[in-house]
């Protein structure tokens, strides 16, 4: 390649003299103490998530520095450019609706800046999502390099991680079960160190798919953050993408369709976030590939849950990396994946596993396809008159004896009324009841992680563990209970769901992969013909979001991306 377009001279600013810009150019670097011989140096951009505001990431200099000593060490010049950062816990109302905004601006700085392949660091559940979409789009040579999760932590002789555990003390203490002393030291434990949650919520989950589809070097998904694992593989990563830029090897050369369907195979074996699904949508969409929620039942039907991590099973991350983390995983999942699937530096996905070992029967953590942990199809795909473009149900998650269950509806307009009126004994609540939570959509809300609404306090004081709940919203990853989720259309867009009244009886069938409002079509068309469509917010993003953003059921991008 001649060096007019690589390096330094890569995206030339306009002045419409190209000679002035490369010599300017020289001119403020030199300021920044380079010269004649870095300029010759493949140029790496390192994407920065550091935030006040993303406590996961509060070890990402650590990580960033790793990244640049592996790129000097290969020959490269690294530089750092600071991007917008999703922390999911400090932010209004759901890092969800910023998604978008991120892959924006991180694809545009990647087009603008002069780099030759780009390093995407990032953890915390939508800071990996939109980098990829981000470097797909722009498609430059990339990996994605992850803080990795937490170490867990200790209540009172007791091992525990955010933030599965984090939901299990608060139903708890709503419940009467727990008392405020036993809360505070919980609240000061769950989270012990920096890094992302530390059981398979949506940034575990989208770091081991990002593994799966080879846009992350092998055993990066789960090294604990500030260890030395993380370290290494940070600057392995650095060193790498050096290479990668030389050859000029683009993520939309190496993925395929195959990539993908191997990424929701991987999903079902680890029972995933149900995020991911939304987030995997997206992300193949900027691949120019197509993946529905039927390719994520189908890729359930055969494969076992295989990752004994919560919310599905009982350990932590640190477990899983332990036990050998994704290469031990793609090993045993050998014989169900598209080997020939190519990955990032340009291997296939068969030279990327060949020096690993299948799982020992000595760990807890993965098992193997002939002794799984649990049966097939953890995550399933629902349709039927309540969802009739799909739904999403975490089946592992869920209580055996509501997959299949019919009830009267109780429904909730939007999170803020579940948040005032969940725990009104008024409303005459039971066991039977399900739960309806609407306007929480794309459109609606930005679709926050609202699906997993509360127990009514009064029942779980009761016993009562778990209800069956609907919503257009999302639930994290690190949630758990019978909880329908990204029902399409949602209601703001004139769905089903905002046609349902209380005492509509409302049925699920888990194993008929179904969901129904059981209600006459004749009486619908009436509601339908009453129903009017929310006002869209006033203006700025918000808007721009209501305006363009697609369904969940392909991924809930932008229209015009």
């Amino acid at each position: 390649m001649s060096s007019e377009l690589t390096g330094i001279y890569r995206n030339l600013t306009s002045y419409g003299d190209p000679g002035f810009s490369r010599f300017i150019r020289r001119a403020f670097l030199a300021s920044a103490g380079y010269d004649q011989e870095d300029y010759d140096r493949p140029i790496i951009g390192i994407a920065d998530t550091t935030s006040d505001y993303t406590t996961c990431h509060r070890q990402m200099p650590e990580v960033i520095d790793a990244v640049k000593r592996g790129v000097l060490e290969a020959g490269g010049l690294p530089f750092v450019f600071s991007t917008i950062s999703l922390g999911e816990i400090l932010i209004s109302p759901t890092s969800m609706l910023y998604r978008n905004l991120m892959a924006m601006e991180t694809e545009e700085m990647i087009r603008a800046y002069p780099m030759d392949g780009v390093i995407l660091a990032g953890g915390c559940d939508k800071t990996v999502p939109a980098q990829l979409m981000a470097g797909i789009s722009a498609n430059r040579p990339m990996l994605s390099v992850v803080i990795g999760p937490m170490m867990t932590g200790d209540v009172r002789g007791q091992r525990v991680g955010a933030c599965t555990d984090c939901r299990r003390f608060w139903a708890g203490y709503r419940a009467g079960e727990i008392d405020p002393e036993t809360l505070q030291a919980a609240e000061q434990s769950l989270c012990s160190t920096g890094g992302t949650c530390m059981v398979m919520g949506s940034a575990s989950t989208m770091a081991c798919l990002t593994e799966a589809l080879g846009l992350m070097l092998p055993g990066g998904a789960a090294c604990p953050s500030g260890s030395g694992d993380r370290l290494r593989h940070s600057v392995a990563s650095g060193r790498a993408i050096v290479s990668m830029a030389r050859s000029e090897i683009l993520p939309r050369d190496v993925l395929s369709r195959a990539s993908f369907m191997n990424a929701l195979r991987v999903l079902q074996s680890i029972s995933g976030s149900t995020n991911a699904v939304v987030h995997l949508m997206a992300i193949a969409r900027r691949a120019g590939i197509e993946i529905t929620l039927a390719d994520l039942d189908a890729a359930g039907r055969d494969i076992p849950l295989l990752v004994n991590c919560k919310p599905a099973g009982a350990n932590y991350l640190e477990d899983f990396h332990k036990a050998g983390g994704m290469p031990v995983l793609l090993k045993a999942l050998a014989e169900k994946l598209d080997l020939n699937a190519r990955v990032a530096t340009g291997e296939t996905l068969v030279d990327l596993i060949a020096g690993f070992k299948p799982p020992g029967d000595w760990q807890q953590t993965i098992a193997s396809s002939a002794k799984p942990y649990g049966g097939t199809g953890s995550l399933v795909a629902l349709k039927g008159s309540l969802a009739p473009d799909g739904a999403v149900l975490k089946r592992a998650a869920a209580s055996a004896h509501l997959l299949k269950h019919t009830g009267p509806a109780m429904v909730f307009e939007s999170p803020e009324d579940a948040a005032h009126r969940i725990d009104d004994e008024a409303l005459g609540l039971t066991a039977e009841h399900v739960l309806i939570l609407r306007n929480a959509g794309p459109v609606g809300a930005g679709m926050p992680e609202a699906g997993s609404l509360p127990i009514p306090r009064y029942l779980a004081r009761q016993g009562v563990k778990d209800m069956v709940r609907v919503s257009d919203a999302r639930m994290s990853g690190t949630a758990y209970g019978t909880v329908v989720l990204h029902c399409a259309p949602e209601a703001a867009a004139g769905g089903p769901l905002a046609l349902v009244r209380n005492g509509d009886l409302i049925a699920l069938d888990a194993e008929q992969r179904s969901i129904d409002l059981l209600v006459d079509a004749a009486e619908l068309q009436e509601r339908r013909e009453q129903w009017r469509p929310p006002e869209a917010p006033e203006r700025g993003y918000a808007r721009l979001y209501a305006q363009h953003v697609m369904q969940a059921d392909t991924g809930a991008d932008f229209d015009f991306l």
